[in-house]
């Protein structure tokens, strides 16, 4: 619409400027008149001056009218265009007027569109809000409804716990009056049994005494037999390695070397280690080769001799001594 009213008021613009350009007519023809009468002639002078005179006013007379109708045709002519102007005019005010009343009417079509949008998201959150507060109303009731039912569950197993504690009293009193009577029976029983054990202890104590009197008595003796029998078989002992035994040449009166030797139930050598050295190597050697050279040690034949005294021994060598 905008594109031909503007084609439009170019056209009548083109119009308008051709109507302001006259077309320019020819002059009208001049007509050259003699009057004839049966007047008398005037002289030849005075006719031909009139003449000239009677032609000039014609022209002038002609001249004028062909102005005065020039100035008509040209103002026909503008007020045609000036009809023109205006018609245009009215044409591109009433289209103005047109697209003006359109476009109001799109904008109170776009804003009535709004205001039922509006409308409608004002409903609908009204209806949300009434929604939510409605959920929140019902959260509200079960919450209370929770907080009702815990409180009440609450309050049960309060009462319970109080007849759980009255009844555990209950329950404790009696067994601790149950204890107190089994404590004071197992007391009486108690000091019944002490009674009779300290005449058991007694008794048990003198011929525990006696016991141990005799086996006291019993292993002195055999201590001294053990003692004796491996001060004998020690002698035995030192003297097979004192003949086993080469000391080296760099060897002094004041050298000793410490052996810790473990033996077998059977005399057999089962190892032998230097505890102690005498500062020779040579010297700490050759005691170790003695001790190893002995395939059969002399040992007593009871057991318990040989596991206190000879299972593990400790011999020291010296060129004086064998200790």
């Amino acid at each position: 619409m905008s594109l031909g009213l503007h084609l439009m008021i170019v056209v009548v613009a083109l119009a308008g400027w051709s109507w302001t350009n006259p077309v320019q007519e020819p002059e009208p023809r001049s007509i050259s008149a003699r009057l004839i009468s049966p007047e008398p002639k005037p002289s030849p002078v005075v006719d031909e001056q009139d003449q000239r005179d009677e032609a000039e006013k014609r022209e002038q007379a002609a001249e004028k009218q062909r102005k005065k109708d020039e100035a008509e045709r040209r103002k026909q002519q503008q007020e045609a265009e000036r009809e023109a102007t205006e018609k245009a005019a009215q044409e591109k005010a009433r289209k103005i007027e047109q697209e003006r009343k359109q476009q109001e009417a799109k904008a109170r079509e776009k804003a009535e569109q709004q205001a039922r949008a509006k409308e409608a998201a004002r409903k609908k959150a009204e209806a949300e809000a009434k929604e939510r507060e409605r959920q929140k109303a019902e959260q509200e009731r079960k919450r209370q409804e929770a907080k009702r039912k815990a409180e009440e569950e609450k309050k049960r197993q309060e009462e319970q716990r109080r007849a759980e504690e009255a009844e555990r009293k209950r329950k404790e009193e009696q067994a601790r009056k149950e204890a107190e009577q089994k404590r004071k029976e197992a007391e009486r029983r108690l000091r019944e049994q002490q009674l009779n054990a300290l005449a058991d202890e007694a008794e048990k104590a003198r011929e525990s005494e006696a016991r141990r009197q005799r086996e006291a008595a019993a292993a002195k003796a055999r201590d001294a037999q053990m003692l004796s029998d491996s001060e004998k078989y020690q002698a035995l002992i030192r003297d097979r390695l004192a003949q086993a035994w080469y000391p080296p040449a760099s060897a002094t009166e004041n050298m000793v070397a410490r052996l810790q030797i473990t033996l077998l139930p059977t005399g057999e050598l089962q190892g032998v280690t230097l505890v102690s050295s005498s500062g020779n190597t040579a010297f700490d050697n050759s005691a170790l080769s003695a001790v190893r050279s002995l395939n059969r040690y002399p040992v007593p034949g009871d057991r318990d001799t040989f596991e206190r005294y000879f299972r593990q021994f400790t011999i020291e060598f010296n060129p004086k001594r064998l200790r």
